[in-house]
């Protein structure tokens, strides 16, 4: 008994011993450990995105907005078969067929109803302003709407009528009859900073509350022609926090849940955000956003003059330190405030009041909400001395209708001929007009030939409003 304990125990010695020297018995390592303190700077980040999301949503609205649309949408001319040409008896559904095979599954939807006389139905994004019931969101997205319904975070569903809107800024204010939601606090977007943690809330493609991260890739965007109205106000944030159709009018906030924009548009080759998005300042936004609600629009202030920005190479030639700021006056318009004043062509402004010019945007945007006809002292400079003088402010749209620049857009509207029958495809960057034959016979092709010439094409980066609209 003895000898077969022996045996088995030598035995398994050396089974064990044959298996170790195979390597089949290897050591296992151990778990990878998390660096203590970087896991928990992570948990602090995520936790702080939790709370401002938190936070935000409840002030977020998601906007529905219908618009009946004009018959001038015809891309054929004229407002249909009323006005008895045959080229404009066009089926609907044949153009909505087109559109599909050009534009693929995002063309636009078009109903049968009186061509070009239908309803468009599109969502967009908001945030509570104040306890009075108003709304900030974006003009393009309820400007000509019919009807606009608000969608809270809490379920409710409520009318909403429009107080004022301001192309020039892309700014609108609407109202609901509640004060039971609270607003949301107001940043400074003057104190931003280029790499600053943001995040954007909103309605993208109709998802609801929902909330998106990333930074302030820059600031002071002044040339980015979103706005496609004539003297408009841009200086737009640019971000790199998701943003896409339907967002527009929603909020970008900081890390402490104060709105710093109001989301706008992006910059894309497709009908998605690419990671270039533009939100209008916050500082410019409520400040347009008090003067729609106290009287229903904006009246803006001119004083007729020219603007470039000032550089280093400019400050050079004009015998003054590089790092000097301010705005070269480029052109002074006669018979304007600025003319009145005695400011000439080659001055440098470097004050407004008491405010230092330092940019373009900048200057233009805060004269432009100064008070009218009301002195106020400008510092500049002239031959190397300072001076100053004192200007009162004339309405923008009376200065700019004086000016020989302003008569020579009006002169060049006024020379386009009457019959011309083309039409803006917006976002999708064409412009087309009906094949007629004269056309089909130039470009090859047979008289009869039925269709749309595209008559401009853009294939760059196309900044797109961010309204989500369906046309039905």
């Amino acid at each position: 008994m003895k000898r077969n304990v022996v045996s088995w125990a030598a035995l398994v010695v050396s089974t064990a011993a044959l298996i170790s020297s195979r390597g089949v018995l290897k050591t296992v390592p151990a778990a990878p450990q998390f660096v203590g303190e970087s896991q928990k700077t992570a948990q602090e980040i995520s936790d702080a995105f939790v709370g401002v999301a938190d936070f935000v949503k409840p002030s977020v609205v998601s906007i529905s907005a219908t618009k009946k649309m004009p018959a001038r949408m015809n891309p054929f001319g004229g407002g249909g078969p009323r006005n008895g040409s045959p080229h404009n008896n066009i089926d609907p559904k044949d153009l909505e067929e087109m559109l599909k095979k050009f534009f693929g599954p995002d063309a636009p939807n078009i109903e049968p109803q009186q061509f070009g006389g239908g309803v468009a139905r599109g969502t967009g994004s908001g945030f509570v302003f104040d306890d009075k019931g108003h709304i900030l969101t974006n003009n393009h997205v309820v400007a000509g709407a019919t009807d606009i319904k608000v969608a809270f975070n809490d379920g409710e569903e409520l009318s909403a009528k429009v107080v004022g809107t301001d192309p020039k800024t892309d700014v609108a204010v609407i109202k609901v009859e509640s004060t039971n939601y609270t607003p949301l606090p107001r940043g400074s977007s003057a104190k931003l900073k280029v790499g600053e943690m943001v995040m954007a809330v909103g309605s993208p493609f109709g998802f609801e509350q929902s909330v998106t991260t990333g930074i302030v890739s820059a600031l002071g965007r002044s040339d980015t022609h979103i706005l496609g109205t004539p003297n408009a106000f841009e200086d737009f944030i640019q971000t790199d926090a998701a943003i896409n159709p339907g967002n527009s009018g929603g909020p970008l906030v900081d890390m402490s849940g104060r709105v710093v924009g109001i989301n706008s548009a992006i910059a894309t080759q497709s009908h998605q955000g690419s990671g270039v998005g533009f939100t209008i300042p916050i500082d410019l936004a409520a400040n347009i956003a008090e003067r729609l609600i106290k009287d229903g629009k904006v009246k803006r202030a001119a004083i007729g003059i020219a603007l470039q920005q000032m550089t280093p190479v400019l400050a050079r030639q004009f015998g003054l330190d590089p790092k000097s700021k301010g705005v070269l006056v480029n052109h002074v318009f006669p018979n304007t405030p600025a003319a009145k004043a005695g400011l000439k062509t080659g001055d440098i402004i470097t004050k407004f009041d008491d405010v230092q010019a330092t940019r373009v945007a900048d200057f233009r945007n805060y004269l432009a909400t100064s008070e009218l006809n009301k002195p106020h002292v400008i510092t500049y400079i002239r031959d190397g001395a300072t001076k100053t003088c004192e200007v009162t402010l004339g309405d923008f749209d009376v200065v700019l209708a004086t000016t020989p620049a302003q008569e020579a857009v009006v002169k060049k509207e006024e020379k386009k001929p009457a019959d011309e029958k083309k039409v803006d495809l917006g976002g999708y960057g064409l412009e087309v007009q009906e094949l007629t034959p004269e056309l089909a016979k130039s470009f090859g092709y047979k008289p009869d030939t039925k269709g749309l010439l595209v008559t401009r094409s853009k294939t760059i980066a196309r900044l797109r409003p961010l309204a989500s609209v369906k046309e039905c």
